[in-house]
């Protein structure tokens, strides 16, 4: 019966194909977005811009507190997938 199911799915291929390639798209985007390091490089980066002067301790606060957001909605994504993540 799978020959006979694959030769009557056959018109249906090409949708199959371009659902599999947007899934794989969508997975992609998802795992960039929600990717952890770029975010803990900024702190990182807003640590040392603070420490040499370049922001006051009201900007280190707000933009901190704007990353460290981007963080929990990080970590929940990732346990609300399943995965661990790294962090």
């Amino acid at each position: 019966m799978g020959l006979v199911t694959d030769i009557l799915t056959l018109p249906a291929a090409p949708v199959r194909g371009i659902w599999w390639v947007l899934d794989k798209v969508v997975r992609a985007a998802e795992d960039e977005y929600y990717d952890p390091a770029p975010v803990q490089e900024a702190l990182v980066k807003l640590e040392d811009a603070r420490i040499e002067g370049r922001i006051d301790d009201e900007e280190f606060a707000r933009r901190e507190d704007e990353l460290m957001r981007r963080l929990e909605e990080i970590r929940a994504y990732q346990l609300r997938s399943g995965g661990q993540g790294g962090l």
